[in-house]
């Protein structure tokens, strides 16, 4: 549905950070695939854009451990 990949890769993210924001990502949203892919593609638009890094997006998993 939504190409987070290829942003996520435009961005920068490796494969394993990559893995580790899905992880993340799919906590929120175990069974609704095409939402986790939209935040998927919102967090990686949003690092590529700058407006957070990496670590603040995977920082929110933390958080909440």
């Amino acid at each position: 549905m939504f190409d987070y990949r290829s942003v996520a890769k435009r961005a920068g993210i490796s494969e394993q950070d990559l893995d580790r924001l899905c992880r993340v990502i799919r906590k929120d949203f175990p069974d609704d695939e095409m939402m986790f892919e939209l935040h998927a593609l919102r967090a990686a638009l949003a690092i590529e854009s700058g407006q957070i890094t990496l670590e603040q997006a995977l920082k929110s998993d933390a958080d909440a451990a």
